[in-house]
């Protein structure tokens, strides 16, 4: 078959590394988006998604040429509304061929470019595409120094497999939040911590535009294997967030070996999104600042699927300038933000938060075993909450998971009752009585003795029938 021109306006599908091929339009690309240099390409922008990209000519192919070609082997519900969105399209335009050209502000300001391995094109009948990944993004992706590396998905958890040791920075294409546009900052950056809420704020992250570089203290985990140290991270990144399990592991993380605190200079900003003490943010703070670095603290709200979704709650205090700045990262990441003032007020807030969550949920499982002991139905009691002021997502989340005997972490058990114990020693602090945590974090004790597994806080149901 002879070679088919392209042209701007031109619908086509294009096909970017391991994504099936998905249809688009080539569209003028913002007039501060450089074209790659190397092979010719055009700037497309995809269907369904409202991801856009630099595709290369040998990964384009006619829409209307291939169109059955490409349904017959693609039956991902994602791929068919992308489908819709086209004939939508073709249907509003009646032939016409209408501007879709990205304005000069677009949120698309830095996307990067390389080879993408692996090309084949287009995939066999034989060999039909599933849409595997209900969170389909086109990513760019690209890395600091090492060029052996080999990506998995990025969807609702960071995936990062590394053949050899080293950070890795990511750069998504797609820049379009589920509740409006962010205009991704320009800043580098890092991120230090893939648990369960780290991987869903970097996720949301680079969904958003944003480049980010990340290291896990964990190899391990997250299927991650990254060698290189806090403090690499730190010297290449403008501003580094980093979001820990406890107050030992934030201060290990700072002040440890090859931490945090070796690659602060002037100008460096550090963001502490973990739950820990006044005094433990407080002293980072002094040894950050002390380099000539600013500090920010900015614990979250919320839980695994929150963080999932973009939806976390997030409270700041410290450096008001520094808080500006990480403006879009905290519109990625949280649903809205808070800002407390000076360095101590987030973490004293976020352990009352979480000493209220935590009292609230031993508290709705202490009347789950009540009913169970007395004769009377769990479920029913549920239904009777779930119509009354008590009503909630996260009572009702939390009792479904009790009676399904379903303790898959969302919020482990271990660390509410670390936030408990922080808490009620907040209060003594400033002889005020905490008399609901301190029972509330007997029951949890318990429960976490109980506990052989990382269990969710749900768990703490199993102290009450033991």
């Amino acid at each position: 078959m002879a070679a088919v021109s392209l042209r701007l306006g031109d619908l086509v599908w294009g096909k970017l590394g391991r994504y099936p091929p998905w249809p688009g339009k080539i569209v003028n690309p913002p007039k501060d988006l450089k074209k790659p240099r190397g092979k010719k390409c055009f700037f497309v922008k995809f269907f369904g998604t409202e991801d856009h990209a630099w595709i290369k000519v040998e990964q384009l192919k006619p829409y209307h040429l291939h169109k059955e070609e490409m349904i017959k082997i693609n039956k991902g519900k994602r791929f068919q509304q992308a489908v819709d969105a086209v004939e939508e399209f073709l249907r509003k335009t009646k032939g016409k061929d209408q501007d879709l050209t990205i304005p000069e502000s677009s949120t698309v300001k830095r996307v990067m470019t390389g080879t993408v391995a692996g090309f084949k094109w287009p995939p066999s009948v034989s060999e039909p595409v599933k849409d595997s990944d209900p969170h389909f993004h086109h990513f760019l992706l690209s890395q600091t120094e090492k060029p052996a590396v080999c990506y998995q998905a990025i969807t609702k958890k960071l995936k990062v497999c590394e053949e050899e040791t080293g950070s890795t920075s990511i750069q998504a294409a797609d820049s379009t939040a589920v509740n409006g546009s962010i205009t991704p900052t320009d800043k580098k950056i890092g991120f230090l911590g893939l648990g369960l809420m780290g991987s869903g704020i970097v996720s949301n992250l680079l969904k958003m535009g944003h480049t980010v570089t990340v290291w896990n203290r964990t190899a391990e985990k997250e299927g991650a294997r990254l060698g290189r140290t806090p403090a690499e991270v730190v010297s290449t990144c403008d501003i580094t967030f980093a979001c820990v399990s406890d107050p030992k592991a934030a201060k290990d993380l700072v002040l440890g070996p090859s931490g945090v605190l070796q690659g602060i200079r002037p100008g460096k900003c550090y963001v502490d999104m973990s739950t820990v003490d006044a005094d433990t943010v407080t002293e980072l703070a002094q040894v950050i600042v002390s380099r000539g670095g600013r500090f920010l603290e900015a614990p979250v709200s919320g839980n695994q699927q929150l963080s999932n979704d973009g939806m976390l709650v997030i409270l700041a205090a410290g450096d008001r300038g520094l808080y500006e700045d990480c403006s879009s990262c905290f519109q990625a990441m949280g649903k809205t933000s808070f800002f407390l003032g000076e360095v101590g007020n987030a973490a004293k807030m976020m352990l009352i938060v979480n000493m209220v969550q935590g009292s609230f949920m031993a508290t709705i499982a202490e009347g789950l075993t009540l009913a169970q002991v007395t004769g009377q139905s769990q479920q029913t009691l549920l239904d009777i909450l779930n119509q009354g002021q008590l009503a909630s997502i996260f009572l009702d989340q939390k009792c479904q998971n009790i009676l399904q005997g379903n303790f898959k972490p969302d919020f482990y058990l271990k660390y509410i009752q670390k936030d408990l114990r922080l808490a009620i020693a907040l209060g003594d602090s400033v002889n005020h009585p905490t008399p609901m945590a301190a029972a509330a974090n007997e029951v949890y004790k318990r429960a976490k003795a109980l506990d052989q597994s990382d269990n969710d806080m749900s768990a703490v149901y199993r102290a009450y029938i033991h």
